[in-house]
């Protein structure tokens, strides 16, 4: 029985990152919005991605740093790691951050929230329980799920994924992880520095989409850390119970753990939205968009992972800065995505934004320069230890078109070079900044340096000036 009907400016089906970006910039500029959410307020990222694997990092790397105190003259301890405690960490962690998305705050914006299912019933109509909405403008930001793969055996055993992950409480002894990207790379560092046995079968390469140069160098870490990482693996059966599961490998190789976590990539939810009722078009990797996030149905748009695009949170929240110019303001405006970083929070940490060095190869031929400089020559990254990385900038004519960072804080730094691309920035202007020292920020300009060097250092008509000019000077 339908109850109620609203008709607001806006719906914004989906309460993740971009969802409630959307929302609250939308109701505070004057806007009617109605969100809708079925589950948790906050989405993937507060819940089950972003926050939670970030503060089980930071755990595990207490506890990492305890053992390896030496070096800073102070004697290594035998860490202790309590598993339960580090994920009681972890839900304290979301519990500080949740009042922020919660139903309540929105609801004190002026933002009407339903928790309920939304799906299309027509063209410009969404229901949810017992309420019809019809917007002028719908977002759908529903997001992603983990993907699990249709690996034989795999329904007969206990698997996690990174939505049930946080409730363990019990340190698995041998965590199998299946999936060499981000999230399986973390949680197999994280869990080895809390004391697990882990090993990682990938079917291609780990972190295949990242730079292979730097990749190495985080692989290198981690199997020194004693994680086994098992290449162009791909799983071909899965056998056992419960303390013992076993993932056969079609080579012939077998692993066999007391865990099984599956992080094997994502998929976008869309398959209770009811799309065709909407004639909204779909891929294998989400919602079809224009370059202006509109979906087949021009009243309506699609961000974040749901648009079957790149999958992080500050993208959903950058492509809610996009629709909002154009669903409030009838402003054109257009997502580009060539200047979106990303990083995984291993340690050494791995960034990238732009072109890797094999794209821009590719793209730009012999017009493309390298600039690198390396963390040991870097007096903080000396200071505290942490000499292990790089910074590679690929540049065409004197402007940056990517850069690749491996090494500490690497996810801080690469937004330089994010505001560098999007704004078309000169490596001139990046060599004129002025970093405090000592800091690791000071890698960006050395690179900027190390992009000019040969141009000032070895180049004869730049002596030949410069020795004129000495001779002239009085």
């Amino acid at each position: 029985m339908i109850v109620k009907t609203l008709t607001p400016d806006l719906l914004v089906i989906g309460a993740g990152s971009g969802g409630l970006s959307v929302a609250a910039g939308a109701v505070q500029m004057g806007a009617s919005v109605v969100l809708l959410e079925k589950h948790k307020m906050g989405g993937d990222c507060l819940n089950f991605g972003c926050v939670p694997s970030k503060a089980l990092i930071a755990s595990a790397g207490v506890a990492h740093a305890q053992a390896h105190s030496a070096r800073f003259g102070v004697a290594d301890q035998t860490p202790d790691p309590d598993y339960a405690a580090a994920m009681d960490h972890v839900t304290d962690v979301i519990g500080q951050i949740a009042p922020h998305d919660s139903q309540q705050r929105f609801e004190g914006l002026g933002v009407t929230v339903i928790r309920e299912e939304g799906y299309f019933i027509s063209a410009t109509e969404v229901q949810a329980g017992d309420t019809i909405i019809r917007p002028r403008r719908t977002v759908i930001s529903t997001g992603s799920s983990p993907l699990v793969p249709p690996i034989p055996g795999l329904d007969t055993v206990p698997y996690l994924t990174n939505e049930t992950l946080w409730e363990q409480r019990e340190k698995p002894a041998h965590l199998l992880v299946i999936g060499g990207g981000p999230i399986g790379m973390e949680m197999a560092q994280a869990h080895a520095r809390l004391g697990s046995k882990v090993t990682v079968i990938e079917g291609a390469k780990p972190l295949g989409k990242d730079d292979p140069e730097l990749a190495a160098i985080v692989l290198e870490r981690l199997r020194a850390e004693g994680v086994e990482i098992a290449e162009q693996a791909m799983a071909e059966k899965i056998t056992g119970t419960a303390g013992k599961i076993t993932v056969l490998i079609k080579d012939g190789r077998s692993f066999t753990g007391t865990h099984l976590l599956i992080a094997a990539g994502r998929r976008a939810n869309t398959e209770r939205l009811n799309l065709e009722a909407a004639g909204i078009t779909t891929t294998k990797s989400g919602i079809t968009t224009d370059e202006s996030l509109k979906t087949t149905n021009p009243r309506v748009y699609a961000i974040g992972d749901v648009a079957g695009g790149l999958q992080f949170t500050h993208v959903a929240a950058y492509h809610a800065s996009v629709i909002l110019r154009s669903a409030l303001f009838a402003l054109p405006a257009k997502a580009s995505t060539a200047h979106l970083p990303w990083a995984t929070y291993t340690q050494p940490e791995l960034a990238q934004v732009g072109l890797t060095e094999a794209e821009a190869r590719k793209h730009y031929g012999d017009k493309l320069e390298v600039a690198r400089f390396p963390y040991a020559e870097n007096d903080r990254a000396i200071a505290t230890r942490q000499t292990t990385g790089l910074i590679k900038v690929m540049v065409v004519k004197g402007r940056p078109v990517g850069a690749s960072i491996v090494g500490a804080q690497a996810g801080e730094q690469i937004g330089l070079w994010s505001l560098a691309i999007v704004n078309k920035l000169k490596m001139s202007q990046i060599s004129a900044m002025v970093a405090p020292y000592p800091t690791l920020s000071e890698l960006s300009k050395r690179a900027a340096g190390a992009y000019f060097s040969p141009r000032l250092f070895d180049n004869p008509t730049v002596k030949r000036v410069v020795g004129w000019v000495q001779r002239w000077l009085p």
